[in-house]
């Protein structure tokens, strides 16, 4: 059986992050993924997606960043329990939690952190009725390595930020971009809604709002792109790839079994602390919801940074907990 203090469910970049903010405290972690590898979405679905919202950095790519959240995190020595799913957990005499993974791996911990993103997920996809045909053959729901598109034509839909972010990125990758839009207005950050309206503005890319993909078309690989209009009516457009950014449907898995108050496919917590409705445990990031909740990586950070500190009076209610800062001390003098 593994001991630790912190058993941080999910390995995304929350879920990293905790680790050195506990680390700073002398905690120590472990955690536990579904994915064989560190990063959550950012390794598996879009390593290669710019995030431009991190503090420090113009632009990083998600992959970039989950390898300099490994680095920071490296001198305090976190384990991985990856591959295996988090199945059950039962509270122990000593009030700790024993946490059993569906491949019998046990993890004691008296404080759980669920980072688990959004969950068991898989993309939301557009009502098109021959849609699954070209699946992998021109229809992708996901981006991972944008060079696959270099100088194709390629057909993106949604309003959100990932669409806008690909939009704008794949513009200097792909010879033909079309972004298409079931309404004017879109979700995503201001300035990347800006970015995609001067690109479309400069002739750069397509933008069609108020339209949406109806059909597709070919003979066992993606020819045409059927859209359908407001105003202008059915527009045929050809393409290569058609990937509609349309979200995750989250799906909670065992988690929902937990006796957590869920919301939605979210827990319900504390914005004191990041807590929820059973003591010891915490939710952090995408998979909690609150009032004003951002779904935002450095959302996500700063409810980390809080719930370690609460974590820690958890675990030591008799211990003084003295607020240090890093500039001061060094990461070195946690060791």
């Amino acid at each position: 059986m593994i001991k630790t203090d912190i058993l941080i469910i999910g390995a995304g970049p929350c879920g990293l992050f905790t680790v050195f903010e506990a680390g700073l405290l002398k905690l120590k972690c472990h955690l536990v993924d579904t994915l064989p590898q560190p990063g959550g979405q950012c390794s598996e679905i879009y390593p290669k997606k710019p995030i431009y919202d991190i503090p420090g950095y113009p632009t990083i790519l998600a992959g970039e960043l989950i390898d300099r959240l490994m680095e920071q995190i490296a001198p305090f020595k976190p384990g991985f329990t990856l591959g295996e799913r988090a199945e059950k957990i039962e509270r122990l005499e000593d009030d700790s939690f024993l946490l059993t993974t569906n491949r019998g791996t046990q993890i004691n911990a008296p404080v759980i952190s669920i980072a688990g993103g959004l969950g068991c997920f898989e993309p939301r996809k557009p009502p098109i009725d021959n849609l699954a045909q070209f699946e992998d053959n021109g229809v992708e729901y996901i981006i991972k390595d944008p060079e696959f598109y270099r100088d194709k034509r390629v057909v993106l839909a949604g309003g959100g930020d990932s669409a806008l972010d690909w939009t704008i990125f794949l513009a200097d990758v792909a010879t033909d971009v079309t972004l298409i839009h079931r309404r004017q207005s879109f979700r995503g950050a201001l300035d990347s809604v800006e970015k995609v309206m001067e690109l479309a503005e400069s002739g750069k890319i397509k933008l069609l709002t108020d339209a949406q993909a109806v059909g597709l078309k070919g003979n066992g690989k993606l020819t045409d792109v059927v859209i359908k209009h407001k105003t202008e009516g059915e527009i045929i457009k050809s393409t290569d790839h058609f990937v509609p950014l349309f979200g995750l449907s989250p799906k909670l898995g065992p988690i929902a079994d937990w006796g957590l108050n869920i919301t939605k496919n979210a827990i319900e917590v504390d914005t004191l602390d990041y807590s929820t409705n059973v003591k010891g445990i915490y939710a952090i990031g995408d998979i909690n919801t609150y009032e004003g909740k951002l779904k935002l990586i450095l959302c996500g950070f700063h409810e980390a940074t809080l719930m370690v500190q609460s974590a820690f009076k958890h675990i030591y209610p008799d211990k003084k907990l003295s607020f240090k800062y890093t500039t001061v001390n060094g990461v070195n003098g946690f060791d």
